[in-house]
């Protein structure tokens, strides 16, 4: 018996693989995925412990600084060629950006969660018979190394690839903020709302940046994420 009636229509091919690239997408940056990313807070837990910041207001603003300064500016750049690097086998590039955001890590928590988190989906994406990941289980790896091996294995392009890597860290940020603000699951998906024009501008302004304009210092992260690490009592991982 057949598997389609003869009347069925068939959708082209490129647009069911399109249409797979965006559902490996939302794979990539699930929740669910089993790499601990929930477990931070990159320095928000001391902020707002210390009092820097006591609103919604505040954490908005804390957030939409962070992305448009520090991830739209590094992380989303870099990614970007780590993606062109793996497109084209080019190791040398690979391991070349790699070194180069880890360097720009500018606290001991930071670094420790970037290579802590991209070892975990290094081991994922060798569970998960990804080509090259394997070969940097012993190493240290950046976690947007790891995601751009992800992001060009299942053709994810550069857009989307940017997008996605914004949003799930700024979803991982808010739900960490209503952990430790008195603030309610609704409170946080309006601070999401409207974070997303913030995502899109932070998108649209990575996407120009040339080599030599990439890098970051944001300060007073820098300094909660290493204050954070002697804080006396943490709800998130240090």
């Amino acid at each position: 018996m057949p598997i389609l009636a003869e009347d069925t229509v068939i959708i082209s091919t490129k647009k069911n693989q399109s249409r797979l690239s965006v559902v490996r997408l939302w794979q990539l940056i699930s929740p669910a995925l089993p790499i601990g990313s929930f477990s931070y807070s990159q320095g928000l837990e001391f902020a707002i412990d210390s009092g820097w910041l006591k609103t919604e207001e505040d954490v908005a603003k804390w957030l939409s600084t962070q992305m448009g300064y520090g991830l739209a500016k590094l992380d989303v750049p870099v990614m970007i060629r780590l993606m062109q690097a793996w497109q084209q086998a080019d190791h040398e590039k690979v391991e070349y950006w790699n070194d180069h955001i880890l360097a720009y890590r500018e606290s001991a928590e930071l670094l420790d969660e970037d290579c802590q988190v991209g070892y975990a989906l290094t081991r994922l994406l060798t569970d998960l018979d990804i080509p090259y990941a394997a070969e940097w289980q012993d190493r240290k790896v950046s976690y947007v190394t790891q995601y751009a091996l992800a992001c060009t294995h299942w053709h994810i392009d550069f857009e989307n690839a940017a997008a996605g890597f914004l949003w799930a860290w700024c979803e991982n940020m808010v739900a960490a903020a209503i952990k430790l603000l008195p603030m309610g699951q609704t409170a946080g998906q309006k601070m999401l709302l409207k974070m997303g024009d913030v995502i899109e501008q932070s998108c649209e302004h990575s996407l120009s940046i040339k080599d030599d304009e990439i890098g970051a210092i944001l300060p007073a992260i820098a300094m909660a994420s290493a204050f954070h690490e002697t804080q006396y009592s943490r709800l998130f991982r240090s």
